[in-house]
């Protein structure tokens, strides 16, 4: 007999895992099924930010300015391993938004996000450190604050601490068909070539850019559109110690920030997107506009031999009249619960508002009572004061660590790394070495508790070692690959998703 849960998730991204996590953390029994790998799609190809949005303030869009300022803080609280605040720096541009335009906004969201960061100043490019990097017709601008998120690994982190509270997460699961009953769901999903029947007293349709998909499975057809944001990555411009915000003369804006310690990052674009999300891809043409963007700042411009990398991602927005660049990155939740077992639908939204939709969504069910503003995610459970204190505290137990080593595994796991590490002395107790001070030891970790399947999941989503690891690792890490998710599945068979341990 098929079992029954209370809540079936489809959909692997923030805002999935997000319900999921604060389900589970309601008490309720809950199935998540992703189609691929978690946060394969949107939400690990953004920008990467947590923040208001302060362009949203020329459309008036007070509302999820300030409640995205409000989420910012908890965010910040909940996962200091993962998120941090920054410093950036607006050139003002002669002949684009006036002085007094960008003191004013910068006002308001100063106003709409309280005193939780420092507040907004203005500065003297020819003075200021950021000024090097930019062409010598930029004499001043602002400083104000926003903050930084590794965006995967707080999709991943979500979905291990809803696991860790009795959630079942499956990946590479795709739901083919649902049908709707007066008192539950049933849900058929394919998986490791074998189909699949789930039942549930509810179900939320949280497919992202394909939630349209899913919507017209559900009987209850919704459109979405479709805007497709690219990315690229360069090694890190000299002297790139603050990201910026650039404006345009197209009334954009493009963001310029360090990243991975040793790469600048710059995005993103805004173009309609036609066909399926999966494919998108940074275009040549995206790639250059880019680089002209910027170009217009820099004193040394940017050409397509610095580019290392590129991403391009799909956000699924609510459908509006108007262009890409005013479309409003607010979300929609609607619930129905008069055609039999009730259906949720998730419609837009941004990787900073994803607890509050969350919360709202659980809510809205009217299941259980509020608990996450603040909890912390896995390897979060310390304060940003302490992070220094726990860097050195990893290298004393851990000798043969570099602090750029440990940095990076403190800033993806947290207090988790010890687990990691465990009680190793040389790196020869950590297993086979991949290069990039990627080990055996952590893949192990990640397949056991965070549901990498392949290479892929580990390089590019669970950390962003692709961009330094050579052919050889990558090789060597498949091989790896095969015999860990082999391990792993007794334990994994038993559960339909992945042994999960720890507390966070």
């Amino acid at each position: 007999m098929v079992d029954t849960v209370e809540l079936f998730v489809i959909g692997g991204g923030v805002n999935g895992c997000g319900i999921a996590r604060d389900a589970a953390g309601r008490g309720l029994r809950v199935t998540l099924a992703e189609m691929g790998d978690l946060a394969q799609a949107t939400s690990s190809a953004s920008s990467k930010l947590i923040h208001g949005g302060l362009r949203y303030l020329e459309f008036y869009e007070f509302r999820l300015v300030r409640e995205s300022l409000a989420e910012r803080e908890k965010l910040l609280a909940a996962m200091p391993h993962i998120a941090w605040p920054m410093r950036f720096v607006l050139p003002h541009h002669k002949g684009l938004r006036p002085d007094w335009m960008l003191r004013t906004g910068l006002l308001i969201y100063d106003t709409l996000g309280g005193r939780g960061l420092p507040p907004t100043r203005r500065i003297d490019l020819r003075r200021h450190p950021a000024g090097e990097l930019l062409a010598e017709r930029f004499h001043h601008g602002f400083e104000y604050s926003d903050a930084w998120v590794d965006d995967a690994r707080l999709v991943v982190l979500n979905a291990r601490d809803a696991a860790m509270r009795g959630a079942s997460i499956l990946t590479r699961a795709k739901v083919i068909a649902v049908s709707r009953h007066p008192a539950h769901w049933e849900i058929n999903v394919e998986r490791d070539g074998q189909i699949e029947t789930h039942r549930a007293r509810r179900l939320v349709n949280a497919a992202g850019p394909w939630a349209g998909e899913v919507s017209r499975k559900t009987g209850t057809p919704h459109q979405v559109r479709l805007v497709r944001g690219s990315h690229i990555v360069l090694k890190r411009l000299p002297g790139h110690e603050q990201p910026y915000i650039l404006q345009g003369g197209d009334g954009r804006i493009v963001f310029v920030i360090p990243y991975e310690d040793d790469f600048t990052l710059i995005g993103t674009t805004e173009a309609e997107h036609h066909g399926d999300a999966s494919g998108a891809e940074c275009s040549p043409e995206e790639a250059q506009y880019l680089l002209d963007f910027v170009n217009d700042y820099l004193a040394t411009p940017l050409g397509r031999k610095d580019i290392v990398w590129s991403y391009s991602g799909v956000r699924p927005l609510i459908e509006s009249e108007g262009d890409a660049r005013s479309a409003s990155r607010d979300y929609q939740l609607d619930y129905d619960d008069t055609g039999g077992a009730p259906l949720l639908t998730v419609l837009g939204g941004k990787l900073t508002t994803y607890r509050k939709l969350s919360e709202t969504a659980l809510d809205l069910m009217g299941i259980g009572g509020p608990w996450t503003a603040r909890a912390p995610l896995p390897g979060g459970a310390y304060h940003r004061r302490e992070a220094a204190a726990k860097l050195a505290a990893l290298r004393t137990a851990h000798p043969f660590l570099t602090e750029a080593w440990a940095k990076r595994l403190l800033r993806s796991y947290g207090t988790e790394a010890e687990s990691i590490l465990a009680g190793a002395k040389t790196v020869a107790d950590l297993g086979e070495d991949f290069g990039a001070t990627l080990t055996e030891a952590e893949v192990r970790f990640l397949v056991r508790n965070e549901f990498a399947r392949t290479s892929e999941d580990v390089l590019w989503r669970r950390t962003k070692l692709g961009l330094r690891i050579d052919a050889a690792g990558r090789q060597a890490l498949d091989a790896a690959m095969v015999r860990l998710v082999g391990e792993a599945a007794p334990a994994t068979a038993a559960t339909g998703s992945v042994t999960v341990s720890g507390t966070g």
